[in-house]
C-alpha cells in the first residue's frame, strides 16, 4: 500500500495544564526505490494502535463498481503513484475529506485538511490543529 492512516493521543503541556489531543498522522509505506532522493517525515505509529484495513466491501457499495474493480483500480493507483515518484514525477496524491500527499522542497508530507482535524477532536480542535 501507500501508507497507513492511524489517529494518536499525545499529550503536551500548555501554559496552565496538559491538553491531550487526538491527531491524524500517516505514516508512509512506499518502496524505498521511489523514496531515494525524499525526505519524509519519521511517522511511527504505535504498536499498539488497532489499525483497519481498506474496506474494499464499503467502497464497492458506495461507487456500485464490483469489489475486485475497487480494489485493483486502488491497487493500480497506488502503482502509477510509486512509478511517478521513482521518476521524479512529484505530483500530489489527494485524499477526498481528508488531505493531500504533497511534495515540496523534496520533502514528501501528508497535509491534513482543516475541516479533517477539526471533525476528528472536536473538543481540542485549537489544540489539535497547532499540534498537527
Amino acid at each position: 500500500g501507500l501508507g497507513t492512516f492511524a489517529m494518536i493521543r499525545e499529550q503536551f503541556q500548555g501554559k496552565e495544564e496538559m491538553h491531550i489531543v487526538q491527531r491524524p498522522v500517516f505514516q508512509l509505506d512506499i518502496d524505498n526505490v521511489c523514496l531515494q532522493e525524499l525526505g519524509f517525515p519519521t511517522v511511527v505509529i504505535p504498536g499498539h494502535t488497532k489499525i483497519q484495513p481498506l474496506n474494499y466491501w464499503l467502497l464497492s457499495q458506495a461507487t456500485s463498481f464490483p469489489r475486485h474493480v475497487v480494489e485493483r483500480c486502488v491497487q493500480e493507483t497506488i502503482r502509477l503513484y510509486s512509478f511517478q515518484l521513482r521518476n521524479k514525477q512529484h505530483l500530489d496524491f489527494t485524499f477526498k475529506d481528508i488531505g493531500v500527499l504533497s511534495h515540496r522542497d523534496n520533502i514528501l508530507c501528508m497535509r491534513f485538511y482543516y475541516e479533517c482535524v477539526t471533525w476528528l477532536e472536536s473538543e481540542a480542535s485549537r489544540a489539535a490543529l497547532l499540534y498537527t
